[in-house]
């Protein structure tokens, strides 16, 4: 599983361009890093029938993305600009939010160029190609996604600016990278942070532990989270087209109700909330034996 927030830094990193982008240089990969990838794909594909939402699905079989080699952002690029304007720009791993905001605002989603190690097919620090083109790119070829995503980087420039960044943060986080949603009275992923991780797919859904709620945007965004861990709560959309929703929502008068409210914590239910799953805690719990 995944150990990162999209909005971060590469550490140490000193870039060459001022938009952090490099060449994928995808003649560079080896032959054991094209199998790295195959090996995740393979075990991943397997678990998405009955858990990845219809958009992720469609999408991932319009686009050049294969089992057998780490796909190609140009041809990537080529298949989204004509579906939903949208372009795949190489970075070196996770870049500072006033550069991720500004590629999202100008519909280009900054991808890593490495894939992690063999020794790391569960667990990685930064985001990596297997995480950002098979767990985000598919989602891009919706057109509601695709208008939030650009909105979310405008807001981002807004919200880093009225030093609320946050707030906005986790609205990212428990919808583009950890969200579900409903679909035909099922519970279904299309958050890139779980259609990415083996054991988190199967945990996101199937397991006891984790609560189910229903999604509030203020109460979202009040809402703390787990960067080293699964998820102590999902939040479920009731469905993607309600991502347009938060795409027009003016959060200026969002945050100023927010400014004297308390966070909550990412393992508590609240009394208001619409409750799919209450979970038993027992994997946190655990942890914290």
């Amino acid at each position: 599983m995944p150990a990162f927030g999209k909005h971060g830094i590469v550490g140490g990193y000193v870039p060459v361009r001022s938009d952090w982008t490099i060449e994928q240089d995808w003649a560079a990969y080896t032959p054991a890093e094209h199998a790295t990838w195959k090996t995740l794909f393979d075990r991943q594909i397997a678990l998405m029938p009955g858990r990845a939402c219809q958009a992720y699905l469609d999408g991932l079989r319009t686009l050049p993305i294969g089992a057998d080699t780490i796909p190609d952002f140009a041809r990537l690029s080529d298949a989204l600009m004509r579906r939903t304007g949208w372009q795949i720009v190489a970075v070196p791993g996770m870049v500072p939010n006033e550069v991720f905001f500004d590629h999202l605002a100008n519909r280009r989603f900054p991808a890593g160029q490495f894939i992690r190690q063999p020794h790391e097919l569960d667990y990685l620090q930064e985001p990596d190609v297997f995480h950002d083109v098979f767990g985000h790119v598919p989602m891009l070829t919706n057109p509601v996604m695709a208008d939030f995503m650009q909105a979310y980087g405008e807001g981002g420039k807004r919200a880093e600016k009225l030093g609320v960044l946050d707030r906005l943060a986790r609205l990212y986080w428990y919808t583009v990278e950890f969200g579900l949603v409903e679909e035909a009275g099922q519970i279904r992923i299309f958050g890139a942070g779980i259609l990415s991780s083996f054991s988190e797919t199967t945990f996101a859904l199937d397991s006891a532990s984790p609560n189910r709620l229903g999604f509030d945007l203020r109460r979202v965004m009040r809402t703390l989270y787990r960067i080293d861990e699964f998820q102590e709560s999902y939040f479920v959309l009731p469905s993607i087209d309600s991502l347009l929703d938060f795409a027009r929502t003016d959060f200026a008068p969002v945050y100023d109700g927010l400014a004297a409210q308390p966070d909550i914590a990412a393992s508590q239910v609240l009394g208001t909330d619409r409750v799919f799953t209450r979970g038993t805690g027992a994997y946190h719990q655990a942890l914290n034996a």
